[in-house]
């Protein structure tokens, strides 16, 4: 959908909100909800930043850019999903289960948390990582004391099974990094927040149809229903401001002067906010996210219907399912971005093949992507350089993945950057 927006009538405090990523969806989501007056500014020409959809014609369909994955215990996306009507947008197993397959040796497991918040099912080897111990499970507690200078792989025991076979990949996967350099401070949260609250706070949940259908589509439905539209292709060139306040919003071609009462929420990447703030300190490094798509000759199942499955021994660390397609994701991927793309493909074909069972099958049609700049470096030295959400000027908030959450950069810490940038323009905490 393609909209734009006019800036309103200069009676009554308005709320700015510039970028209509996640974060930005979110904040202008909660805002408009709670009865305040908003304008969405977004640069690009449809909004979803980083989590977007487009139609590829090599296969026929609609592809993402990239695979995310969804946790029941993710409240903010959850609550965002219920505000705007679109919770059935996301889909997953029957039940909570996690599928692995290790492409070296072929053999495969699901770890299988129970339904209850108390996790007997690490007393279950059936239910468990093979050749885990219970002590294997307690030991993730180590994360919650980690140091903030501390890596993944300095606080938990690389050579136990489990650490390959299970928390390797999640790792990876959570923090676009590997685990010799991703902080170890940021993966104790997600478990809290999923396996610490239960199994159904772990369920996987992927997008039912893609992304912009089930994240993007229907919030800006929602927003154009209430009169918000997100006014497209206005990027926001400059901010002008006072010892206290921003007072002006400079888009090149249109300036918008701020009332009093008037407030801005920056969701920009944060290469863009350093732009914009020259005195903010924001993480300077990013990575990258490579994902290989594929259309199968035939539809194939993961087990018990799960809609992903982890991969030990390969290129990639996930395989998801849509359909006909099935999309591989190798996170922390800077190594392969110079790789051409029909290398990539026949490189990531070889895990998936494996796989799915069958490792002779011949390329299929496919489309690489590759995000450079994912996600910023989730290394110690980066997370330090998180701003929080105030900035030095009363009127001006932002919003991102990339601030200080307390979350890895995932939809869960955009979504709710968007809600604590929400709370703050009401003056809240």
């Amino acid at each position: 959908m393609t909209v734009s927006a006019d800036p309103p009538p200069p009676n009554g405090a308005t709320t700015h909100v510039v970028g209509a990523g996640l974060a930005g969806l979110a904040c202008a989501v909660r805002l408009v909800g709670a009865g305040r007056r908003v304008v969405l500014h977004e640069a690009a020409g449809h909004a979803g930043g980083r989590c977007r959809s487009f139609f590829d014609a090599a296969l026929g369909c609609s592809i993402d850019n990239g695979n995310h994955l969804m946790l029941g215990g993710n409240d903010a996306t959850m609550a965002y999903l219920d505000a705007i009507g679109a919770r059935d947008g996301l889909r997953s197993a029957p039940e909570v289960v996690f599928p692995f397959v290790d492409l070296r040796t072929g053999a495969r497991w699901s770890l299988r948390p129970n339904r209850g918040r108390l996790p007997w099912w690490i007393l279950a080897p059936s239910r468990r990582v093979p050749d885990s111990t219970l002590g294997d499970y307690l030991a993730t507690r180590r994360l919650a004391r980690a140091r903030a200078d501390q890596t993944v792989a300095e606080v938990l025991d690389t050579t136990r099974p489990i650490f390959e076979r299970f928390w390797e990949p999640i790792a990876v996967a959570v923090l676009n990094a590997a685990t010799d350099e991703g902080a170890a401070r940021l993966l104790w949260p997600v478990i809290e927040l999923t396996f610490g609250r239960g199994g159904e706070a772990c369920r996987p949940f992927v997008a039912r149809e893609s992304l912009s259908a089930s994240l993007v589509d229907p919030a800006v439905d929602w927003l154009v229903e209430r009169g918000v539209p997100p006014g497209f292709g206005r990027r926001l060139r400059r901010l002008e401001t006072d010892a206290a306040r921003v007072r002006r919003l400079d888009f090149g071609d249109t300036t918008i002067d701020l009332g009093d009462g008037d407030g801005v929420v920056l969701a920009v990447p944060p290469a863009r906010a350093a732009e914009l703030l020259p005195d903010i300190e924001v993480p300077r490094e990013s990575r990258a996210i490579v994902n290989a798509h594929y259309r199968l000759a035939a539809p194939v199942r993961f087990p018990d219907d799960s809609p992903l499955l982890g991969l030990v021994g390969g290129h990639a660390q996930w395989i998801f399912l849509r359909g006909e397609i099935a999309a591989a994701t190798v996170s922390a991927a800077d190594a392969m971005l110079d790789t051409p793309a029909e290398q990539l493909a026949a490189l990531l074909w070889a895990d998936v093949a494996r796989a799915i069972g069958t490792p002779d099958a011949p390329l299929p049609a496919y489309r690489i992507v590759k995000e450079r700049r994912a996600t910023f470096a989730q290394t110690p030295d980066q997370v330090a350089l998180r701003p929080p959400a105030r900035t030095r000027y009363a009127n001006l908030w932002l919003a991102g993945d990339w601030i200080d959450t307390g979350l890895p950069a995932t939809i869960e810490s955009a979504v709710r950057s968007g809600h604590d940038a929400a709370r703050l323009v009401h003056g809240g905490g």
